[in-house]
């Protein structure tokens, strides 16, 4: 169908014929449906709208790689060992005292290598290494830390104006990171020891006040420990079995003597008596001149009568050897005349060896009789103060159970907090220098191949969008076409 201008209109005058475009090219149906394939007319629109294309995509670029400062990129690489440590030492007489690090991954609640990538990029790092470099933490920049997942690596990225800059900053950074670790696992450790102390001094004074009461009591009961009062419980047990034995043997003795004395018909002292008088010479001459005189009497009265002077001075003279003998024996013995005149005397022979024996017996019978005397006094005394002693060993014993408890008490709280200061590892985990900060061969800012690649993409994509806008009409006919057909 030819489209006729109005009569009434007269056409408008012929524009150039390069730039000719008719008036129905300018429609809306136009636009949006796109010209023949063929229609060459439209080519110096399309170069035209590439050209526009491609100044805005290439100045950007251009300008960008013309003015933006070279910047040098420092790698690092730290990694937290995945292992705990341990280690336990037995104290003689106190107990054992342990440490334990857990692995940095031992929990799932939390993320060693999270934590410390939130640490390398806190504030108080940042201002910490530029103040090491000597620039001002927005000049510094903001450290890149990546995770490398399942794994316990952490990697570092510091930019700088120059590779020997970068480097610096990235090994500043890593200083300051350090030494802010080592800070935070001193006060952590002076926390924990702060807070210990008090529970430290409460367990001594509770052993400083066992230990007093202990000594008070020792100090009046005389006991230092229960063992000391098992031990004289023995001493006493062993001591009544001792007394046993002393009046066993005192009663054999008693016996054997009373028997002895029973055959000999004089007491054990009248024996020792006879034996005495019989040892002592001067008796044994006053005896024997006794007897003379005694046979010079009876020679004279067998001659003359009773009144006879010879016969008088005779039985004078035997008188008078009798006082004398009599006066020796009591002396000797200490017994009254007539305790002497039941003296045995004929000890000679095999008679004296039996006196003999009967005064051993006695004697060795009143020997265990003061003895067991004297052991069963002791006994009593004894029993008599263990048996006062008794309750005090029982509370002293309690004490001293008291006085180990408190006092294993105290020695492991103090090996716990000594032991706890190898233990720096607890809440914040090892963690080592992997990789150093490298030295940038080449800038890593402005990317020139990147800013390459991305205009050539874009210019790419540019050309697709002005192919696809130059055969849109073939492209909606057929869709349409495909439409109608379907419906």
């Amino acid at each position: 169908m030819v489209t006729r201008p109005h009569p009434a209109i007269s056409p408008k005058p012929a524009l150039p014929s390069l730039w000719r475009i008719p008036l129905r090219l300018l429609s809306v149906r136009r636009v949006l449906r796109g010209g023949r394939l063929d229609d060459l007319g439209r080519l110096p629109r399309y170069l035209g709208f590439f050209l526009l294309g491609a100044a805005l995509i290439w100045a950007p670029i251009t300008g960008y790689l013309k003015t933006a400062p070279l910047r040098y990129a420092s790698h690092g690489s730290l990694i937290l060992p995945g292992s705990g440590a341990s280690a336990s030492v037995n104290l003689n007489e106190i107990g054992q005292a342990s440490s334990y690090a857990n692995s940095a991954f031992a929990s799932n609640a939390i993320s060693p290598t999270e934590t410390y990538k939130r640490l390398l990029a806190a504030d108080r790092i940042v201002q910490a290494a530029a103040d090491r470099v000597g620039v001002q933490p927005r000049a510094f920049g903001k450290p890149r830390v990546t995770l490398v997942d399942q794994t316990g690596m952490i990697h570092l990225r510091l930019d700088g104006p120059s590779p020997a800059q970068a480097q610096a900053r990235a090994q500043a950074l890593l200083n300051a990171f350090f030494e802010e670790l080592d800070r935070l696992r001193q006060d952590e450790q002076q926390t924990r020891e702060g807070g210990g102390q008090g529970a430290i001094q409460e367990y001594y004074a509770s052993v400083q006040a066992t230990r007093a009461a202990i000594t008070a009591l020792q100090r009046e009961t005389g006991l230092h420990s229960a063992g000391q009062y098992k031990e004289q419980v023995a001493a006493n047990d062993r001591l009544r079995d001792q007394l046993e034995t002393l009046r066993a043997q005192l009663q054999q003795r008693s016996g054997a003597v009373a028997k002895l004395s029973t055959q000999l018909g004089v007491s054990p002292d009248q024996a020792a008596a006879a034996l005495k008088l019989f040892a002592d010479r001067e008796y044994l001459t006053m005896m024997t001149q006794m007897a003379q005189s005694a046979s010079d009497l009876a020679g004279l009265r067998a001659r003359f009568g009773p009144q006879h002077p010879d016969v008088t001075r005779a039985r004078a003279a035997h008188e008078a050897e009798q006082r004398l003998t009599l006066a020796r024996a009591t002396a000797l013995t200490g017994l009254s005349a007539q305790a002497l005149a039941h003296l045995d005397l004929a000890p000679d022979g095999a008679r004296a060896d039996l006196l003999s024996e009967l005064v051993r017996q006695e004697t060795e019978r009143a020997g265990l009789h003061a003895q067991t005397e004297t052991l069963a006094r002791r006994l009593m005394r004894e029993t008599a103060r263990l048996d006062r002693a008794a309750p005090q060993a029982a509370q002293l014993e309690d004490m001293q159970r008291d006085f180990d408890v408190a006092e294993a008490v105290f020695a492991s709280a103090i090996a716990r907090a000594q032991s706890s200061k190898s233990d720096i590892y607890a809440s914040y985990p090892l963690v080592q220098v992997l990789e150093d900060p490298t030295l940038a061969e080449r800038p890593s800012s402005p990317n020139r191949k990147l800013a390459l690649v991305a205009g050539a993409g874009a210019t790419v994509f540019l050309l697709i969008g002005l192919a696809m806008g130059w055969v849109r009409r073939r492209l909606i006919d057929g869709l349409l076409g495909t439409k109608a057909a379907r419906s």
